[in-house]
């Protein structure tokens, strides 16, 4: 008999993309960007995040608010295959799924106390700014560390990153600190997988910035930086 239960949102991601167009395929690709787990007031009590401290990673269960079907749909197309042949949906990890829940892991950066109850500064998150979080769970080698693992299609398919033609004069307005992850996020083609188009200028939002830029063969050329 189908079941439904109540999952309550005990956290929000803060992160450097306020849209999808950006954001990691995956977790732990780019360990340069930074995020923050800010906990809803009902749960910002640090007695809950007593021990995590001495973890590295943790397991971050989400939520695709942006991604909400009420169709189920079993086939996708994921886009490590170019968004050009479908799998099961059970054999992806793509975001459109009965029920829109993720998994990430993410390195600990550190926690500490706010005025918003503690929060913990992760690096590696592939979440959108304001993503719900309905738990988290502390990363534990010994289990979940499976070396001989296989990726299936994935392993068939070499991604190659992009080169990145940034001026000089246009990564001047990016803040030092952002640098770094803004030139890791262009490497990895933030295009839509299904988009290909060499003439086309396209844009996306990080952190305080609109990115606009073009591809051409294998290199990434920034356009403009401007503040958002």
């Amino acid at each position: 008999m189908p079941q439904e239960f109540r999952i309550q949102t005990i956290a929000k991601i803060r992160s450097d993309f306020p849209d999808k167009f950006g954001i990691p395929r995956q977790s732990g690709i780019l360990k340069d960007l930074k995020s923050q787990i800010v906990f809803e007031p009902e749960f910002r009590n640090a007695d809950a995040l007593r021990g995590l401290e001495e973890f590295s990673h943790l397991w971050i269960v989400w939520i695709f608010s942006e991604n909400i079907r009420k169709e189920f749909h079993p086939t996708v197309r994921p886009p490590r295959l170019g968004g050009n042949v479908r799998k099961g949906v059970f054999a992806t990890r793509s975001s459109f799924r009965p029920n829109p829940l993720a998994l990430s892991v993410v390195k600990i950066e550190k926690i500490e106390n706010s005025n918003e109850g503690p929060v913990i500064t992760v690096s590696g998150a592939d979440l959108m700014d304001g993503t719900p979080i309905v738990d988290i769970k502390p990363y534990l080698p010994y289990a979940d560390a499976v070396p001989q693992a296989t990726g299936g299609f994935t392993d068939k398919v070499k991604f190659v990153p992009l080169s990145v033609n940034f001026p000089d004069a246009e990564l001047q307005k990016v803040a030092p600190e952002k640098r770094d992850a803004l030139l890791r996020v262009l490497s990895e083609d933030p295009r839509p997988a299904y988009q290909k188009d060499a003439d086309r200028v396209y844009g996306f939002r990080f952190a305080s910035y609109e990115i606009k830029f073009t591809v051409k063969e294998n290199t990434l050329c920034v356009q403009s930086v401007s503040l958002v």
